[in-house]
């Protein structure tokens, strides 16, 4: 769970970046873009392109393009029309969809991962739960197939790390990741994107450079990693972490106003829901046969 409580801290501090020096500044294809370019720069290199299994080269290739290429395209675009309390208020509903397709892969049904997940989605309801713009149904929708791309993404990698297993450490076969995402965002940018909306501040560039080589580099890896460290319950808990962590730093940082009683007892729910997300994993006691 350490991997993705560090993300976690990455992704929260990543939203206010986002909104507060790209969101109507940059071009959200050109900003998506880059991050795929600079995390590429990382892990290409590293990537071993023998020994690695055609299926899952293809597979990695369409969790990329999901995960981040599909996923971010939408988050970025969605503030284009909704605001930073709205974009975290409807990212609370990833850990359901998360929830869904982990039950569905396994073709099962586990009710103590369901109600993890509704519980964490109140407790982020308690901490954002905002006046909304009337005008916000397209960027709700936007953010809704950008929750299910990413909670996609995050559960199929764990199925696929699990489906085929190799004594090649993660980081060497995770380059397809980011090759999957190029070929959603590049023709994006080269159809829509607009070459006037280019940063044009050294602050712009340095939060664009932080994005592409913590949040997407470091914080894409470490998350799948971590994803497949812990059980789908947890994880569909852990993706809403970043709503009350993300309010704490721009209380602290950037000095927005916040209801803290708001924020602690929203807090205390999500912690609640990792508790209970957690009972689903206890085996249940064995029946002894007389």
């Amino acid at each position: 769970m350490g991997y993705l409580l560090f993300v976690t801290l990455i992704q929260a501090f990543s939203f206010s970046l986002i909104g507060e020096y790209l969101a109507g500044h940059v071009d959200s294809y050109f900003a998506v873009l880059v991050r795929v370019l600079l995390a590429g720069l990382v892990f290409i290199p590293l990537t071993r392109w023998r020994r690695v299994e055609p299926a899952f080269m293809r597979s990695l290739l369409l969790i990329g393009a999901l995960q981040f290429g599909v996923t971010y395209v939408c988050l970025y675009l969605s503030f284009r029309v909704l605001t930073v309390p709205e974009v975290l208020l409807f990212t609370i509903l990833t850990p359901l969809h998360v929830t869904l397709i982990e039950d569905a892969l396994n073709r099962r049904f586990n009710p103590w991962g369901l109600v993890a997940a509704l519980v964490a989605v109140a407790g982020a309801m308690v901490i954002r739960y905002d006046s909304i713009n009337p005008d916000f149904f397209m960027g709700f929708l936007l953010l809704q197939l950008a929750n299910f791309t990413y909670a996609a993404g995050q559960v199929m990698y764990k199925h696929l790390v699990a489906r085929y297993p190799s004594d090649l450490p993660h980081y060497r076969r995770f380059g397809y990741f980011y090759l999957g995402a190029l070929l959603v965002v590049l023709p994006a940018f080269l159809l829509f994107g607009k070459a006037n909306f280019l940063p044009d501040a050294p602050l712009q560039w340095a939060v664009l450079l932080f994005l592409g080589l913590v949040s997407t580099a470091l914080g894409m890896y470490w998350w799948n990693k971590g994803a497949c460290l812990v059980t789908g319950a947890t994880l569909a808990v852990m993706n809403n972490l970043h709503v009350p962590v993300g309010l704490l730093i721009n209380l602290l940082i950037w000095n927005q106003h916040e209801d803290l009683g708001r924020l602690f007892l929203g807090g205390l729910v999500i912690l609640g829901a990792v508790w209970i997300s957690r009972r689903g994993t206890q085996e249940p006691p064995a029946i002894r046969r007389t």
